[in-house]
């Protein structure tokens, strides 16, 4: 379960929630009011931990907040690139304290004037930094490919392999979300083609083809069952997080119980 649904609620409705309808692990968001992380490192831990024990819910994967307001490493000058690095290794830092097996980042829009060779060394540049640190703390770090309707960085596989083979770190790998490459006609098992093993993670969620919009399954035009059917048989042996974001905040209990009924339904075999 994905939880910046939640961030108009108590943190412990998240638990709650994930433990009643039968959630195998929690992906936190990490954001204000619940795991921002200079929140998490100045004391708010202690409470994310007691409530992953209480309920017996694991945080599988810490995925902060970023590529908008204040912080995006691939925007504005070279200070705001550092400050943005910063934000990050702090983030990978709590989600090594949290005990997730992840932390996951994307890249952010790069401007409209920002060259091809200009976006790919910043690029680099920044991931290798962050690397370096995940590397030294012993812990994983994942990027993801966004839509175009949200950044002109990485959005497709071929973006994600560029990055990943670039940087070559055991320390370092790819997740896919599975609406980037729906709404850009782009093959989704094509990632699990091209990226191996380096594909450690997915977001499941339905799309109408024609936005960024996260649907609970079923309620978007993806083919959700065959997809299902054959990334079992692609031998993909990662887990899967029910992306709901921010259309469903006014409910998020209700779409969080929603949307994974109607998953094991279409995970039936």
């Amino acid at each position: 379960m994905f939880t910046s649904g939640y961030q108009r609620s108590d943190i412990e409705d998240i638990f709650r929630d994930a433990k009643k309808f039968g959630y195998d692990y929690i992906e936190l968001w990490g954001g204000r009011p619940h795991a921002f992380p200079y929140d998490i490192k100045r004391g708010q831990i202690d409470n994310l931990l007691n409530l992953r024990d209480k309920y017996e819910i694991p945080i599988k994967v810490y995925t902060p907040e970023h590529n908008a307001y204040p912080y995006n490493y691939m925007i504005g000058d070279e200070y705001q690139r550092k400050e943005s690095i910063e934000y990050l290794k702090t983030a990978i830092e709590m989600g090594k304290a949290l005990g997730a097996e992840y932390t996951v980042i994307s890249a952010g829009h790069a401007g409209y004037e920002a060259t091809r060779r200009e976006i790919w060394e910043r690029l680099y540049k920044s991931i290798r930094e962050l690397v370096d640190y995940a590397q030294e703390k012993e812990h994983i770090l994942l990027i993801e490919a966004l839509t175009p309707f949200e950044s002109n960085v990485c959005t497709t596989a071929n973006d994600l392999c560029d990055i990943v083979e670039s940087i070559d770190s055991p320390y370092f790998g790819a997740m896919c979300d599975i609406v980037p490459p729906y709404v850009q006609n782009e093959s989704i098992m094509s990632y699990f083609k091209k990226l191996g093993k380096s594909l450690k993670h997915l977001h499941i969620i339905d799309s109408d083809g024609k936005s960024d919009t996260h649907f609970i399954p079923g309620d978007g035009n993806i083919p959700l069952k065959e997809l299902i059917a054959e990334i079992y048989d692609s031998g993909y042996d990662g887990a899967a997080t029910i992306e709901l974001v921010t259309a469903y905040i006014n409910e998020p209990s209700l779409y969080a119980k929603l949307a994974i009924e109607r998953f094991n339904k279409i995970t039936e075999r």
